[in-house]
């Protein structure tokens, strides 16, 4: 089969090679995906440039779609054939999604409705899935206020519509078309927080109350608006990312004195009963055709070093997609 794959850490051109590998076989209640599209997301960008790989070769991407060509012992052949949607395809394993095939335990292969394709399939494994659990560890959010941070990128994007879908008001942040691409997902206003303190607008749109709840991608930034007490007392924060790997202080006085829930969650080491929900509820989403999939650049898989560069440069608008098959 064709591959990509890296050996060590650098900069895509440098460490990524597309060339064949051996086609693999399906072990005891693994299925074997016949990949269309693998979907590039931060974190397979941040693995390749500097986290030390733990396997002597990785095939990079967590995010896939495709067929069900092939089963293991102790799996029904009745899922041959199945259009499916992977996670974690290469969370704590060697060989994801950017390759021809991969075999997976079959309950990471999730059935793909039919009418969503395999570009918007390739985009469910963890911005989809990390918007839906982070609105469910929001609570009701039907009437309520809320502030998403990143309301422009790929998850920040979701995050809006199903807000949007549960009947809150969004009031996203985003800077130059990204904000326009918040406003198009159904954000209510967008705060450009390049050019705007957040914070005082924030507060202008509210009256003064704040926000009932904050969906964070990067905390790092967000501690400095939890600080100015935008959130409403007893209000939550959900975040599942930031841009500064060392530690972030926070203010402890705005914690305690507002009894704020700050609640933090890795998409690839969800509880499996939580991943069970999240995965019915965005199945769910799919099958009403709730959700306008975001797709941005697109590259075959002889360009994969290309498409790592679009979203490290952090400018593409939407999902960047690598054609497989």
């Amino acid at each position: 089969m064709k591959a990509a794959w890296y050996e060590r850490n650098g900069a895509a051109r440098d460490v990524l090679s597309v060339g064949d590998m051996e086609t693999p076989v399906p072990g005891p209640g693994e299925v074997r995906v016949k990949i269309a599209t693998s979907g590039v997301n931060p974190s397979d960008v941040k693995s390749r440039r500097g986290r030390p790989p733990v396997f002597a070769r990785i095939i990079p991407h967590s995010d896939g779609a495709g067929e069900i060509d092939a089963v293991g012992q102790k799996t029904t052949h009745a899922r041959v054939g199945d259009r499916v949607w992977i996670w974690n395809g290469q969370w704590k394993r060697p060989f994801g999604t950017a390759a021809e095939y991969i075999c997976l335990p079959e309950e990471q292969a999730v059935r793909l409705p039919e009418r969503t394709d395999f570009a918007a399939g390739a985009c469910m494994g963890i911005p989809g899935l990390t918007a839906v659990q982070a609105l469910r560890l929001a609570g009701n959010v039907g009437g309520k206020t809320l502030l998403v941070t990143g309301a422009g990128s790929s998850v920040g994007h979701y995050v809006t519509q199903i807000a949007k879908h549960k009947g809150a008001r969004v009031i996203g942040t985003a800077s130059g078309a990204k904000a326009d691409h918040a406003r198009a997902a159904g954000a209510d206003f967008v705060v450009d927080y390049k050019s705007k303190d957040v914070a005082k607008v924030v507060k202008e749109l509210t009256r003064g109350k704040g926000v009932d709840g904050i969906i964070d991608m990067d905390l790092s930034t967000t501690v400095k608006l939890i600080a100015d007490t935008i959130l409403v007392p007893h209000g939550t924060i959900v975040c599942y990312g930031s841009n500064a790997a060392a530690d972030i202080p926070i203010s402890f006085p705005a914690m305690l004195w507002n009894s704020y829930a700050l609640k933090l969650f890795l998409v690839y080491d969800m509880k499996p009963d939580e991943r069970k929900a999240a995965i019915a509820e965005l199945t769910g989403l799919l099958e009403q055709n709730v959700l306008k999939h975001s797709i941005g650049p697109r590259f075959p898989l002889s360009q994969i070093a290309a498409a790592h560069d679009a979203v490290e440069g952090g400018k593409a608008i939407g999902n960047v997609i690598v054609d497989v098959g």
